[in-house]
C-alpha cells in the first residue's frame, strides 16, 4: 500500500502524548476481542496543538484458531487548533487458516503540507506551504495458493479537493499535475510470499511482495498511470529475543502522475528523520535496517539506519545526492502476547533533517 497509515504523524517534529496507556489487563476485552482507547494530544509545527482519540483492536475470527495471525483494526479522529481534521479506519483481517487476507484503509484528511518541488536535489530554502482535503480508499484482498504464497486484487481511490497553494509558485512553475484537485481510481494484482510469525512485530520469517496498480479510463480515473511496488523484508532472531529487521522498498510510477501519488520520501515508516514529502518524484528506492532489543518488562529499544533516493525513473535514482538517516527509539508493549507496541522514534537525516515519531506498531 503506497498510502500507509502515517499521515497524521508525518510532520517534522511531532510530540504525541498518550493521556492514558491501557495495559493488557486494562484493555476492554470480550472472549475473542480486545480494544484499547487512547486519548491523545499532538503538538506539531504545522498543526499547533491537536486533540483526538485512537482506538486499537485485536481479534481472531475463530477464538481457538491459534495458527492464524491476529487480525487488527485502528480508528483515529484528530482535530487541531487550526481547525484541521483527520479521521481514518485501517487494519488487516486474517481469515481462518489464512486462506484469505484483507488489508483496508478508509480515510479523510484536511491539513497543510510542504512542497519543495520535484527531484532529488531540491534546496531546503525552496519550500512552499499548501493545504488540501483528501478522501482515500484502499482495499487489498489476497488468497492463499499454497507454500506461503498469496495472489491478490487491489483497488485504490483517491479524491483531492480544495488544494490551496501560492499562484505562480512551484506548483505552477513545475506544472504539477493535480494542483487544482482531481480524482483517481485504479485496480491491480499482487503476488506475496509471507512466512512472518507475527503480524505486528515478527522475529523471524520473510515478507516479499510485488504488485502493480493501473489507473485508467476503465475506472474513470482522471489521470492515467501505473504504479509498481516491490517490498522485501527479512527478520532474523540474533540473540535470545533480539531481532534484526531489514527492508528493501521500491516504488515506481509510469505515466501522468498527480501530486499525492508521487513517491513521497520520508515519514514515520521510511527514512525516519525526513519530512514525509521532503523529496518527491515518480520513483524511489529505500533500504532500511533496524535492531530491536527487549529491555525490562514491557519496554524495549531499537536502533535503525536508512539509505534511499528518488528519481524520475529507476535509472535516474542512482547514487547522486544519496540520502541517509539513522536514529533510535523506545518501545512499550500494549499487548506482550500479540507483540503490539507503541513506538517513539527519533531520526536524524542528512542536511539537518530530523524529527520525532510516535505511532502504534513497528515501522516495518
Amino acid at each position: 500500500m503506497n498510502k500507509k497509515f502515517t499521515f497524521f504523524l508525518r510532520l517534522v517534529t511531532p510530540v504525541l502524548i498518550p493521556l492514558t496507556l491501557f495495559s493488557q489487563q486494562d484493555s476492554i476485552a470480550g472472549k475473542n476481542f480486545k480494544f484499547r482507547p487512547l486519548p491523545v494530544i499532538v503538538r506539531s509545527i504545522e498543526t499547533d496543538w491537536s486533540f483526538g482519540a485512537l482506538i486499537s483492536s485485536t481479534f481472531h475470527i475463530k477464538p481457538k484458531d491459534t495458527l492464524t495471525r491476529t487480525s487488527n483494526s485502528q480508528v483515529l479522529a484528530l482535530y487541531s487548533l487550526k481547525k484541521q481534521f483527520v479521521s481514518a479506519l485501517n487494519g488487516t483481517i486474517y481469515f481462518p487458516g489464512e486462506k484469505y487476507i484483507l488489508n483496508y484503509q478508509i480515510s479523510y484528511s484536511d491539513f497543510p503540507d510542504k512542497f519543495w518541488g520535484i527531484g532529488k536535489s531540491t534546496p531546503d530554502n525552496n519550500k512552499e506551504s499548501y493545504s488540501f482535503k483528501q478522501y482515500y480508499i484502499y482495499l487489498h484482498g489476497q488468497k492463499h495458493v499454497g507454500n506461503n504464497f498469496f495472489i491478490g486484487l487491489l483497488y485504490e481511490y483517491q479524491r483531492v479537493i480544495h488544494v490551496d497553494y501560492s499562484p505562480d509558485g512551484l506548483f505552477d512553475k513545475q506544472n504539477i499535475l493535480g494542483r487544482k484537485g482531481y480524482h483517481i481510481s485504479g485496480a491491480g494484482l499482487s503476488c506475496t510470499y509471507d512466512t512472518r510469525n507475527n503480524a505486528f512485530a515478527p522475529d523471524k520469517g520473510s515478507f516479499i511482495q510485488f504488485y502493480f496498480n493501473h489507473f485508467g479510463r476503465f475506472l474513470s480515473s482522471q489521470y492515467h498511470y501505473t504504479n509498481y511496488v516491490a517490498d522485501i523484508r527479512e527478520f532474523f532472531r540474533i540473540y535470545k529475543e533480539q531481532v534484526l529487521a531489514l527492508q528493501v522498498y521500491g516504488f515506481f510510477n509510469a505515466g501522468e502522475v498527480p501530486l499525492r501519488s508521487l513517491a513521497s520520501f520520508g515519514g514515520s515508516n521510511s527514512m525516519r528523520g525526513y519530512y514525509d514529502g521532503r523529496y518527491r518524484d515518480k520513483s524511489q528506492v529505500v533500504i532500511q535496517g533496524e535492531y530491536r532489543i527487549p529491555l525490562k518488562g514491557r519496554f524495549g529499544a531499537v536502533a535503525f539506519a536508512n539509505l534511499g533516493n528518488v528519481g524520475s525513473s529507476l535509472s535516474e535514482i542512482g547514487f547522486k545526492d544519496l540520502k541517509y538517516s539513522a536514529g533510535t527509539g523506545l518501545r512499550f508493549a500494549l499487548d506482550k502476547k500479540e507483540k503490539l507496541n507503541l513506538r517513539l522514534d527519533y531520526g536524524l537525516g542528512r542536511g539537518g533533517n530530523n524529527g520525532f515519531y510516535f505511532q502504534l506498531g513497528e515501522a516495518f
